[in-house]
């Protein structure tokens, strides 16, 4: 049998578990000092929920639970083909929290305040292909505020994320924010069609890893014209593109007005310790999304380590009526990348002490573990090895602070 974790899942040691833990309890306390509550879905959603949610690339990579038992055997008896396929499965697990989250707020809306303001952090699952940066597993930190329309919803999630990455260390960091509203108006003017709107934004989603001129390519590869393509990288060669330009070209403006108002709220709220950009090539892959998206970059890694936006329509997908929406996800598996590579410290971590005994001292053993734990320390019962300086040197790779050995030094020895 293979030791190892299945590509794209980790194992983590003590000292790793460790640095996840203290961030996850961190988000959370933030989280629920800014008035969030806790709330806990299933990894397992339907098979058709999954596939109405327009995720974007994501339902490329969602992992389909088999049918089973008499079921599977009857459609398997039938004939599978190519078209009929799907048929073999009825579940799937969550590629991501929000999908879960408006199957929930559907499912439990009598039992809730609204607006909602509720906080997921758990596991969610894409068949991706395994690389550095590309897990199968890993955890999402997501706050959700549902049943406000009003874009103070979007300022009270950006003040908040902004506070939770303060509080784990991340300080050098923008908040950069669009509208879809804006960016289909743009895509429109250059030639688009409306019902176009979702191939191009996954296509664009992608401009970070392939730049303008691969964005260009896929586009063509999707058999849009060369003109309309060309009109799209003309405009995205500009030298800058401000809130302004794009306002010019809306004849709503409401959407543009929208962010002004978010960002002078946020950079006014945040003491200017929040900067905030508009940035029309931010698109967020998710087809759900129907108005405000934003990302959190850290300066210091180059990098996106927090994203959301607002998705008017997906709970109306189980409810058959549209309910406000909108949400923010840090990316914990990214900040907990940086942090390990750091060899980030976890602050005011217990001190690790550990209590060795011999035959005939576990009792005295156990009243020395528990006073150094009334002292505040994180005690450890091991039975005196043989090898006791090999132990000790083992003891001291793991992190501990110090050792004591009952009935030969009855006080801690700091390493």
């Amino acid at each position: 049998m293979k030791t190892t974790p299945v590509k794209g899942t980790n194992d983590y040691l003590p000292k790793e578990t460790a640095l996840r833990d203290f961030l996850q309890r961190t988000i959370l306390d933030v989280y629920v000092e800014n008035g969030f509550e806790h709330i806990i879905t299933p990894a397992i959603e339907d098979a058709e929920n999954l596939s109405k949610s327009e995720g974007g690339d994501n339902l490329n990579l969602v992992f389909n639970i088999l049918k089973r038992g008499d079921k599977l055997e009857k459609i398997i008896e039938e004939g599978v083909t190519a078209e009929n396929q799907e048929a073999l499965y009825d579940l799937g697990l969550r590629y991501d929290l929000t999908l879960p989250l408006s199957r929930y707020f559907a499912n439990n809306q009598n039992e809730l305040l609204l607006p909602m303001k509720c906080i997921q952090i758990d596991r969610v699952y894409r068949a991706e292909k395994p690389q550095k940066g590309r897990l199968r597993e890993f955890i999402q930190c997501d706050i959700d505020i549902l049943g406000d329309e009003s874009s103070d919803a979007e300022v009270e999630l950006i003040l908040t994320t902004a506070k939770a990455l303060f509080a784990i260390g991340f300080k050098n960091f923008t908040v950069k924010i669009n509208d879809r509203r804006l960016l289909h108006a743009v895509l429109e003017s250059v030639g688009f069609a409306p019902e176009d709107m979702e191939t191009v934004c996954i296509s664009f989603d992608k401009m970070d890893k392939i730049g303008i001129e691969g964005v260009c390519e896929e586009l063509e590869r999707k058999g849009f014209s060369e003109d309309v393509i060309g009109q799209f990288e003309d405009f995205l060669l500009r030298e800058s593109i401000t809130l302004d330009d794009v306002s010019d070209m809306l004849r709503d403006k409401a959407p543009a007005d929208s962010l002004r108002s978010i960002m002078e709220k946020v950079e006014a709220l945040g003491d200017g310790n929040i900067p905030v950009e508009f940035d029309i090539s931010l698109v967020r892959g998710q087809g759900y999304y129907t108005g405000t998206v934003f990302e959190i970059v850290s300066g210091d890694f180059g990098s996106s380590v927090a994203g959301g936006g607002r998705y008017d329509r997906l709970i109306g997908k189980f409810l058959g009526k549209d309910v406000p929406a909108v949400g923010f996800s840090i990316g914990f598996e990214r900040i907990f990348s940086i942090l390990s590579e750091k060899g980030a410290d976890i602050p005011d971590a217990k001190q690790r002490i550990a209590v060795l005994y011999s035959d005939g001292d576990f009792v005295n053993a156990v009243r020395f573990a528990e006073s150094l734990r009334t002292d505040g320390k994180a005690a450890s019962l091991y039975r005196r090895p043989k090898k006791t300086g090999k132990f000790i040197d083992r003891l001291q790779e793991c992190g501990f602070a110090g050792f004591m050995i009952v009935g030969e030094r009855d006080e801690v020895q700091y390493f």
